[in-house]
């Protein structure tokens, strides 16, 4: 049996405020690297999982205006965590690709991260945790599922466990 409107309205406002509260701590965070602001980690996050993209995809994979994007991607390069080359497919496009430092700044982030979840999760057990987890990915392939089905072009997720599912 499925859950009711008034538990599956409970189930978004939880997730709305986790989101807000995760936006709320993203903006305090304190910066691992002095070249990656935390406003750009998705585009780092999302470089690396691609390889090499385009700025114009990162853009519209994060719903961002190409300026904005253009300029995240031109300060990471500056400090030497991404590389921007010409297009080889199109001349008048640049693609972006993580360097070796810019894949040790995100070893960085992603290590940081998981020690302050790890603080945030101190009262829960790895079961608990894994119950969690499973649950979340049961929500992310219905919703995946439901974009497919809408026709809906999805971004690339660099986001993954470190755990097979």
């Amino acid at each position: 049996m499925g859950v009711s409107v008034l538990e599956a309205n409970d189930v978004f406002l939880s997730l709305l405020r986790v989101q807000k509260l995760l936006l709320a701590a993203r903006h305090t965070a304190p910066r691992v690297h002095d070249g990656v602001d935390v406003t750009a980690y998705p585009v780092l996050f999302l470089i690396a999982g691609a390889g090499q993209v385009r700025v114009s995809d990162i853009a519209t994979t994060l719903h961002s205006d190409v300026s904005t994007v253009s300029r995240q991607v031109s300060a990471l390069a500056s400090h030497g965590l991404v590389a921007k080359e010409a297009d080889p497919s199109d001349g008048r496009a640049q693609v972006a690709s993580l360097t070796d430092e810019g894949r040790s700044v995100l070893d960085l982030i992603q290590s940081t991260r998981a020690q302050w979840f790890q603080g945030l999760l101190a009262d829960w057990d790895g079961n608990a945790a894994a119950t969690f987890t499973g649950q979340l990915r049961s929500l992310g392939d219905a919703l995946d599922a439901h974009l497919r089905a809408r026709g809906e072009t999805l971004p690339i997720l660099p986001f993954h466990s470190t755990q097979e599912k």
